[in-house]
């Protein structure tokens, strides 16, 4: 029986105008809390970015942002996993250094962090998935914050070329995977989505066999891969259709919610 549900938001949950049909949900989550089945937003995107999408629920749901790097609950702070400091500053050095074309956001638990001197498309860009965001001068002094992933912006055909430099160059110390749409996520090694919902799974003491997980990037396959109940979108990447066990419909026809619906339809059956 499912006991909880961990869904990603761009392409997954979210349509193609980075919205869903919220009275929908809200008859869904009416009845998932009435079965006490747990909702999970896990994401690559920042949490206070994430909450603003379920006003009055915050209190509520599950929040695994920044790629598991931190855990919210109740508003709250449940877990977070940091850079060192030396190693963010050898990361800066060599993203500003190596890679001139590329724009770079350090992301912190308070606050997500990008240069005054970016490009004011990517400026654009970050404020829609930065809520918390501030322009620093240059990143030779590291504000004040703990530090919980990078966020890159890069061609897209350049996406895989550069996720292979950076492992290679870091060779363990970092883990670059493309987030999709040339985004690419610099998180720390063993910390995924994946990581953060099996702790919960544990506190909660749920087997990964009662979740629902749905994907549709590469920084989905370690959620996808906690259980065979998973889903990848329609539109996925290759490696998340050779992971997920089932395929939902489009996220442009709410297949998270046709799925969901299903099971809840299921579950009531005699």
């Amino acid at each position: 029986m499912i006991r909880a549900i961990s869904v990603d938001m761009d392409g997954t949950f979210l349509d193609e105008n980075g919205e869903y049909n919220r009275a929908r949900f809200e008859r869904i989550y009416t009845e998932l809390v009435k079965h006490q089945i747990k909702f999970i937003v896990a994401s690559g995107n920042q949490y206070y970015q994430l909450k603003s999408f379920f006003p009055g629920k915050d209190e509520e749901l599950f929040y695994v942002a920044e790629n598991g790097a931190v855990i919210f609950h109740q508003g709250e702070l449940r877990s977070v996993n940091r850079f060192e400091e030396r190693l963010v500053q050898k990361i800066l050095r060599t993203l500003i250094q190596d890679y001139q074309d590329l724009q770079v956001i350090l992301c912190g638990v308070k606050s997500a962090y990008l240069l005054k001197a970016a490009d004011s498309n990517f400026k654009t860009f970050a404020k829609k998935y930065y809520f918390e965001l501030q322009e620093v001068n240059s990143f030779d002094v590291l504000p004040d914050d703990t530090f919980i992933k990078f966020a890159l912006d890069v061609e897209v055909t350049k996406t895989g070329q550069i996720v292979e430099d950076l492992n290679q160059t870091f060779n363990g110390e970092i883990r670059a995977v493309a987030s999709g749409h040339g985004s690419i996520d610099i998180i720390i090694p063993g910390v995924t989505k994946g990581s953060a919902i099996q702790q919960l799974l544990n506190e909660w003491r749920v087997t990964p066999d009662d979740l629902l997980a749905f994907g549709d990037a590469n920084n989905d396959i370690e959620m996808l891969q906690l259980t065979p109940n998973s889903y990848a979108m329609q539109e996925s990447s290759p490696e998340v259709f050779a992971t997920a066990k089932y395929i939902a419909p489009s996220n442009k026809e709410a297949g998270v919610l046709q799925v969901i619906e299903d099971y809840m339809e299921k579950s009531q059956r005699p």
